[in-house]
């Protein structure tokens, strides 16, 4: 065989590209496709019914879309050998008998096409509908999409108001069917969490529903898929699925009310913690975006109600916000250490310790994000959208690192 191969280098070329290409496709399914840790937004490992129904539709796709490659691939290399020039022939010979017209053969390839699309096309439409389904007991969560953050909104005693405004990870209940309403305050967005259902986008001016469900607690990746601007490919979502008893004990903790660090007043100018020093400085540097639930900062109290309109209008005796406090759409930061992650769910808030294995507020992410939010993430800020640089020096960085902490 090889003495074959040496005296036939074309057959050898192809020979050699024939093994490449084979291994090229080993090789690329040699990867863990199902692996959490590795492809957090792989679509082949479904964690919930949802993605199961996906799933349920695309191997049988797949199976018979790959049956048919190696059938009508087959067919096309043994026809390519079986006719091929050979050795000997001349110019000018005679082609082979031309045959046409065997009913048979033409009614087959093209009826069992058309009943193979058909069997496809039904259970599409089946998948489809059950994607449509939402169970009586179904929980409602409003989800916007921001450049370049998403925001979420649970409305916990039914009156049409949220309660809880939260920003990049959202908490479920595993087990329960969530229905997701979703909504856009920019531009186009796209929706996507791959372990538990497919993508959904978000339009401006539109309501769309679409639902998730996770089959255990767990954490489940996601990110926009819908090019949203500069910072679109940082634009990364989370659900956290939690047991019931958790889910309803982190809903008792979303709904406390913020917590001034004692004393703090506008106008307060004596020596102050480090805490309280970051309080203040939120209060001038932050808090014509951010909210922190309820605070009104001229009498320094507060109700607790996160506002789902970003209004806030500033008060002219002491020139800080009334809460609610927005210039525009920022994450609502009352409960902020609670998250896993910041700034489109792009930073860890927390880090492992070496030592003792618990977890650590990671400082130096904050540090630095509030040194140069751009240099760690792509934004416009000065057409209003994304983090500006506020130039703060570093005694106001770590005061406001100190208070930020205090976010639970």
């Amino acid at each position: 065989m090889i003495d074959r191969l040496g005296k036939h280098p074309r057959l050898l070329r192809w020979v050699a590209l024939g093994t490449l290409a084979a291994m090229t496709l080993v090789m690329a399914g040699c990867g863990a496709l199902r692996d959490d840790e590795g492809r957090p937004l792989t679509t082949l490992n479904p964690r919930g019914p949802q993605a199961q129904d996906i799933d349920d539709i695309s191997t049988p796709v797949f199976w018979v879309a790959g049956a048919v490659f190696v059938l009508v691939e087959g067919g096309v290399l043994f026809l390519m050998w079986r006719y091929r020039r050979r050795k000997g022939d001349q110019d000018g010979v005679e082609e082979p008998v031309q045959v046409h017209g065997i009913p048979r053969l033409e009614w087959a390839w093209t009826i069992a096409p058309a009943i193979l699309l058909g069997l496809m096309a039904i259970l599409n439409v089946r998948g489809i509908w059950k994607l449509e389904e939402r169970d009586a007991d179904a929980l409602n969560i409003e989800v916007y999409g921001q450049q370049w953050w998403w925001e979420y909104r649970y409305d916990v005693d039914d009156d049409g108001a949220p309660d809880i405004i939260t920003a990049n990870q959202m908490v479920i209940p595993a087990g329960r069917q969530i229905n997701l309403i979703i909504r856009s305050n920019d531009v186009i967005h796209s929706f996507w969490i791959p372990a538990l259902n497919g993508k959904k986008d978000a339009v401006p001016g539109r309501t769309h529903e679409w639902s998730l469900e996770a089959d255990e607690p767990g954490t489940y990746q996601g990110t926009c898929t819908e090019f949203c601007g500069l910072s679109h490919a940082y634009m990364r979502m989370e659900v956290k699925a939690v047991t019931a008893a958790e889910y309803e004990q982190w809903l008792e903790d979303q709904q406390q009310p913020f917590t001034p660090p004692e004393d703090a007043t506008p106008d307060e100018t004596d020596d102050d913690s480090l805490e309280l020093a970051g309080y203040k400085e939120f209060l001038s540097q932050c808090a014509q975006c951010h909210q922190l639930n309820g605070i009104d900062y001229d009498k320094n109290e507060t109700d607790g109600t996160p506002d789902p309109d970003y209004g806030g209008e500033i008060d002219e005796e002491t020139g800080f916000a009334r809460m609610p406090l927005t210039s525009g759409n920022a994450p609502n930061l009352t409960h902020l250490m609670s998250r896993e992650k910041f700034a489109g769910n792009l930073f860890d808030l927390y880090t492992e310790d070496g030592n003792e294995g618990e977890r650590q507020v990671n400082e130096s992410n904050l540090a630095n994000w509030l040194k140069d939010p751009k240099a760690m993430k792509p934004m416009a800020p000065d057409e209003n959208r994304g983090m500006p640089n506020l130039n703060l020096t570093s005694d106001q960085i770590a005061a406001l690192v100190a208070f930020l902490q205090t976010l639970k």
